[in-house]
C-alpha cells in the first residue's frame, strides 16, 4: 500500500513540474480539460460534480482562473441564479499545452513499465475504483 502512496506522488510531482512551465496547477488543468471535453459553457456546480470537487472550492478555484485570465463567467440565460464558466482563448492554449505535457508524463511513465507491469497497475487501478 505505501508503495502506491509513493509511486502516486511521484507521478503527481512529475506532473506538477510539467504542468507548471505552462502555468498550470493540476486542479487547473482538470477545470480546462472538463470546459474542453464539454465543449459549451459549463455550471460551477457541474463542474466540481465532475471533478469530485466540493462547490465552494470549485468558487475559489475558479475565481483563480478567471484572475488568471483563463475563464470567464457567463450568466445562465434562462437562470439568472446559475453561473457558467467558459474557456478563454488563452484558456484554450494552456489546455491544449497542458495536455501535450501530460500525455508526455504519461509516455514516460509507461516506457519504464513491462507489459506484465502494465497489467499490474490496470488490475490493481481497477480493485481500487
Amino acid at each position: 500500500m505505501f508503495a502506491l502512496i509513493h509511486a502516486a506522488r511521484v507521478l503527481e510531482d512529475r506532473l506538477e513540474k510539467a504542468l507548471d512551465s505552462v502555468q498550470l496547477s493540476m486542479p487547473k488543468f482538470s477545470v480546462l480539460s472538463a470546459l474542453s471535453k464539454a465543449a459549451k459553457p459549463q455550471t460551477l456546480g457541474d463542474l466540481a460534480l465532475h471533478l469530485s470537487c466540493v462547490r465552494s472550492n470549485m468558487t475559489q478555484l475558479v475565481d483563480r482562473m478567471e484572475a488568471d485570465g483563463l475563464v470567464r463567467r457567463l450568466s445562465d440565460p434562462t437562470d439568472r441564479r446559475i453561473c457558467l464558466a467558459e474557456l478563454t482563448p488563452l484558456g484554450v492554449e494552456r489546455a491544449v499545452a497542458g495536455a501535450v505535457l501530460v500525455a508526455a508524463v504519461q509516455t514516460q511513465f509507461e516506457a519504464t513499465l513491462s507489459e506484465e507491469d502494465r497489467v499490474m497497475v490496470g488490475r490493481v487501478s481497477s480493485v481500487l475504483k
